[in-house]
């Protein structure tokens, strides 16, 4: 089988496009990141705080704190787990449409089915990240240092 540069260069534009979803995933991960490396460090504190703690009334604030951090992290934790399977399904988009083109066999239901299950990932990422961010809204009103 013989490719002419033609074809090869369509071939990449095409499996290329979907790349530019994968920047915009690697984005939200490194926000979800962040925001775990913050509840990690604020944990560190309280777990500090509560050990060398003598006033019943602190702890108690700390421990109910430290109960809120842990749900924080699950979240992020998930949220992230969605959108790095949403990233992988993207590059298997990709690699499915370019070995679609220079093979020449029907990826489209393929394609379209990854596709599919990216996005489905990223919406449960987004929902998990926005159940994060509520949890921290709600907190506010709360009395926490």
């Amino acid at each position: 089988m013989q490719f002419q540069i033609a074809d090869i260069t369509h071939a990449i534009q095409l499996a290329v496009a979907p790349v530019f979803l994968l920047t915009a995933i690697a984005t939200v991960i490194n926000v979800l990141s962040g925001r775990l490396s913050r509840v990690v460090d604020r944990r560190r504190v309280l777990n500090g705080r509560v050990a060398e703690a003598r006033d019943s009334t602190l702890v108690t604030d700390d421990i109910e704190e430290l109960a809120l951090l842990e749900r924080r992290g699950k979240l992020i934790y998930y949220a992230m787990f969605f959108s790095v399977l949403g990233a992988l399904l993207v590059c298997l988009v990709v690699a499915t449409a370019f070995l679609a083109a220079m093979v020449s066999f029907n990826a489209g239901p393929g394609v379209a089915a990854f596709f599919v299950l990216a996005m489905t990932a990223m919406i449960v990422s987004l929902t998990l990240f926005l159940r994060e961010v509520y949890l921290v809204v709600r907190a506010r009103g709360q009395h926490w240092r």
